[in-house]
């Protein structure tokens, strides 16, 4: 666990959330997965992405923020980025979902895998409220003090930024819209893109839509293939 004992992070983000490493609830969280780790439980994603997403978009690259809830809890699913899979792994049927709307909102290929990180270089910021899980235990982290620190990751982002679009799919992600200052920032809303959601995913045309932001901002726009 020595990614997240030693808070391996990338240097802007590391910078502007000093603070809340200091807090007593992250070292709770830090004291928490290594003791589970010691009862041999098994946790996602690794300790090297846990903070793959912070990594991989430096705070000042943020453009888009797509906010999801947990990580994946099967085998080799988790890797640190919001609704992202490694190539090697089944698309889960939620990034489907995604890409079925990408398909139809800008006529894109649909991807044969779901690894999402070339977005993530491009400056969308793919964050899970919880960054680990257990093993097969959906949420099973949500109350170990994940959602204090990512509370705090999006506050930074309001105050840190000008027009970052924010993608906010389901009533978990918009229950985050508090923390967003709307009269500097976009907040796109939609239902959850899985399946138990229903359909109501489909038509929300979120991708065009932030290109359409970002594009009237004098800002480089998205290429949303993943290839």
């Amino acid at each position: 666990m020595s990614q997240i004992t030693n808070v391996q992070i990338e240097e802007s983000w590391k910078q502007a959330l000093a603070a809340e490493f200091q807090q007593p609830y992250f070292a709770a969280i830090k004291q928490f997965l290594v003791q589970e780790k010691r009862a041999g439980k098994t946790i996602y994603p690794p300790g090297s992405l846990i903070f793959n997403a912070f990594n991989t978009t430096p705070l000042d690259q943020v453009k888009v923020v797509i906010l999801g809830q947990d990580p994946y809890h099967g085998p080799r699913q988790a890797m640190g980025l919001s609704f992202s899979v490694p190539r090697e792994v089944a698309v889960p049927a939620s990034l489907k979902n995604i890409y079925k709307e990408i398909n139809n909102d800008l006529g894109l290929p649909i991807p044969q895998h779901g690894d999402l990180t070339k977005w993530a270089q491009q400056g969308v910021f793919m964050l899970n409220a919880m960054l680990t899980v257990e093993a097969r235990k959906a949420g099973s982290h949500k109350k170990i003090g994940w959602q204090k620190f990512t509370d705090a990751v999006i506050r930074v982002i309001s105050e840190h930024h000008q027009g970052v679009v924010f993608m906010l799919w389901g009533n978990f992600a918009r229950s985050k819209k508090a923390l967003i200052d709307e009269m500097k920032h976009y907040v796109l809303e939609s239902v959850h893109p899985s399946p138990l959601a229903g359909n109501g995913f489909q038509g929300c045309k979120h991708f065009s839509r932030a290109n359409e932001i970002l594009s009237q901002q004098g800002k480089t726009t998205i290429d949303w293939t993943v290839d």
